[in-house]
């Protein structure tokens, strides 16, 4: 196989920095894609390089399809295919559900959701002409199981997973396996904007791990769904959870 690129969506910290870390291990140049942090995604692509590996940075706001399209198109521009997809761009909101409102439901739905379809949609010409793709979409353990005042971003974290495998069955006879990692409790900006330090602490202390996991916890698991070695993987969710039930 001739490895072309690959597209890491919200790649500028956290789990989708790790991704793009880990995937440039493997040799694959990695487009590091971001929203609003311009700086921080110059840092991942300068580590990448640091450490011998290729890509670039690039603007899209995940939610707006003709942004997403120029990032492709650019991507086999430089690289030739895109052989890899990890959407992991997202937002989350902590809300009664009685507060949401429509403009938080509909952000959290385009975002979350809507820019997993608009990224799948517009690399998978790509894959399917090659006859191979991995795609990994980045779900949540609360789409799995639900959490209180979360309803919104369950709601879109399980839309990913029905995605995933309702469209694992549609392009498996070309190549393309698509599945997805349900993290639970990683350590990231996010998780510590969503939670003060006791309750952090005591969702260590629940885990039955013992701690919080890690962005590259979560990052090994994704490459492991990109490389060949889960050629006969598919339309499957990985958590990587620690345990939690």
């Amino acid at each position: 196989m001739i490895k072309g690129c690959a597209v890491v969506t919200g790649a500028s910290r956290g789990i989708g920095a790790a991704c793009a870390f880990k995937l440039a291990e493997t040799g694959l140049p990695v487009v590091v894609n971001y929203s609003s942090r311009g700086s921080a995604a110059l840092d991942t692509l300068e580590k990448i390089k640091e450490n011998g590996g290729d890509g670039f940075i690039f603007k899209a706001d995940v939610s707006k399809r003709d942004e997403v399209d120029a990032m492709m198109n650019e991507a086999l521009k430089q690289y030739g295919r895109i052989d890899t997809l990890v959407n992991n761009a997202g937002v989350s909101q902590i809300k009664l559900f009685t507060d949401i409102t429509p403009d938080d439901w509909r952000r959290m739905v385009s975002v979350n959701l809507d820019g997993v379809f608009n990224c799948c949609q517009s690399a998978l010409p790509s894959m399917i002409h090659n006859k191979y793709g991995r795609i990994v979409n980045i779900s949540s353990v609360w789409g799995v199981y639900g959490a209180s005042c979360e309803v919104h971003y369950s709601a879109v974290k399980a839309g990913i997973i029905g995605l995933t495998k309702a469209l694992a069955m549609e392009v498996a006879p070309s190549g393309i396996t698509v599945n997805a990692v349900a993290p639970g409790c990683i350590m990231t900006d996010m998780l510590h904007e969503d939670c003060d330090e006791e309750t952090i602490k005591q969702l260590a202390a629940d885990s039955p791990v013992g701690r919080i996991g890690t962005p590259e916890d979560v990052a090994k698991a994704v490459a492991f769904l990109a490389g060949e070695a889960s050629g006969f993987i598919t339309g499957q969710v990985l958590g990587v959870d620690g345990g939690f039930k």
